[in-house]
């Protein structure tokens, strides 16, 4: 596998902005990523284990631990440059490595702060990143660092997604998450910035408002993590917030990501949208204008899962659009180098590049 080239071209820097999802539980000649990962066009993956855009398919990328550690090899083999391997592995009901497949059971965030011992969840999170690294998956989309804000929120409280609604004990066992990680060469990124704990609704199904009830105290763990150097990453959410910005929501908001994760809290590293293809932004913003807003907003990288609307071609849609715009003078091509420092310096990091 060569490493990046001391002078990649500007489709080569596209694609290390893009993380996307794929059907198969292995890679040949003929699948549709082969040719982006030969060129060095993909910066990364995400696994899943179920298909939810066709529920007529038995799975996904994962049905044994065998199976998903060559998977992961043939992917970074074919790769010119070495790629990012994400899961959702939080523990408890967001867990793509499941019992059925032969792996160990996970707790929740939800369970870990009841049991509030730090050094239970630094021993728990600890046996998930051994796993990961057996596997060659190198970046955990977890902590969750939202607050249980709202006992009626579906897609934080009501999956046991939170440790708790006090931002102090949530940082304090997202970092324990993190530094767990990080002692086995596991990225981890905290989601979901600036807060969906306070939502009333969930953003896979549509446009979510939590203007009315967000406050500043769910910004307190992503400050504590980004003070303490635990912050490998940081997700978005598609949530909208008047109190930070009017007009769009945070994936796709300059006051948010630039002016607030940014400026206000100083943080560096790579900004990573939540999935493109929920239709709290797909419903609301055709693919283009969500792919310019977004980079001109400050991500980093583009999160496309492919599993709720299937499109073997979306890596290589997304990245002809972003190159497009570039051409077309619509982005400038200083704002993707921007990316593709933050990217490089975060697999250099981790020994990716």
């Amino acid at each position: 596998m060569t490493s990046r080239t001391s002078q990649p071209g500007l489709k080569v820097k596209i694609g290390q902005m893009l993380l996307v999802g794929f059907r198969g539980f292995e890679i040949g000649d003929d699948h549709p990523l082969a040719r982006d990962l030969a060129e060095g066009k993909l910066g990364g993956v995400i696994l899943y284990d179920e298909e939810m855009a066709d529920t007529t398919l038995r799975g996904r990328n994962i049905q044994s631990r065998a199976q998903v550690k060559a998977l992961v090899e043939s992917l970074q083999r074919r790769s010119l440059s070495p790629l990012l391997v994400a899961i959702d592995q939080e523990g408890g009901r967001v867990n793509r490595l499941k019992p059925a497949y032969g792996f160990t059971a996970t707790l929740s965030h939800e369970e870990l702060g009841t049991i509030n011992q730090p050094n239970e969840t630094f021993a728990h999170a600890e046996r998930t990143a051994l796993t990961l690294r057996d596997l060659g998956i190198n970046l955990n989309l977890a902590p969750v660092v939202d607050l249980a804000a709202g006992a009626d929120n579906p897609i934080i409280s009501g999956k046991g997604r939170s440790f708790s609604a006090d931002p102090e004990i949530v940082a304090r066992h997202a970092m324990e998450f993190a530094r767990a990680h990080r002692r086995h060469g596991i990225m981890t990124c905290a989601k979901h910035f600036p807060g969906h704990g306070s939502a009333r609704g969930d953003s896979h199904l549509g446009a979510v408002d939590v203007s009315p009830h967000w406050t500043e105290r769910e910004l307190i763990p992503f400050q504590r993590l980004i003070q303490a150097g635990l912050c490998d990453a940081i997700m978005t959410a598609h949530v909208f917030n008047a109190q930070l910005d009017p007009e769009r929501p945070a994936t796709l908001s300059r006051p948010v990501l630039h002016g607030l994760l940014r400026g206000r809290l100083g943080f560096d590293g790579v900004i990573v949208s939540d999935d493109m293809e929920m239709k709290a932004i797909a419903s609301e913003y055709g693919l283009e204008e969500a792919v310019r807003l977004g980079i001109e907003a400050g991500l980093d990288v583009l999160l496309f899962g492919n599993n709720q609307n299937f499109d073997p071609h979306i890596g290589a849609k997304a990245a002809a659009i972003i190159f497009d715009l570039v051409a077309a003078g619509k982005l400038e091509e200083s704002r993707i180098d921007e990316s593709f420092r933050r990217v490089q310096e975060l697999k250099h990091k981790f020994n990716l590049t």
